[in-house]
């Protein structure tokens, strides 16, 4: 089992930053591809980032591309989520999620082994 806590949430204007942390605690964290969602209400939760597990290899989605920034720290047992030029449509609920996959890194919800609760991001026009 992997527990994952999300936190760094909140309401900030369009145009500013925040950067989401998730915890991982149980199983060998390094072990994982981590990976970063996010879901409006009424809405499909979608994919926005991914790091591979041996840190070589991140993937954006597009509408996030350039704005966004995934990182994993093994030695803390935590990944990031840095984003900046925020904008209105960015407002969603981020969902961190640790994935088993030894190379490739995995977009579909399917493929998460494991999620957190959730840290709820509001962007202000």
């Amino acid at each position: 089992q992997v527990q994952l806590v999300e936190s760094g949430g909140g309401l900030v204007q369009a145009g500013g930053s925040l950067r989401l942390s998730c915890a991982a605690s149980g199983r060998t964290f390094s072990n994982y591809a981590m990976g970063w969602f996010r879901q409006v209400p009424g809405k499909e939760r979608e994919f926005v980032a991914a790091i591979s597990r041996s840190l070589s290899t991140t993937y954006y989605a597009d509408s996030v591309k350039g704005r966004f920034t995934i990182s994993k720290d093994n030695a803390k047992n935590t990944v990031y989520l840095q984003m900046n030029s925020l904008k209105p449509e960015d407002t969603a609920v981020y969902y961190c999620a640790a994935d088993n996959s030894i190379t490739t890194i995995r977009t579909s919800l399917s493929a998460m082994d494991y999620w957190g609760k959730g840290t709820l991001v509001t962007v202000s026009s």
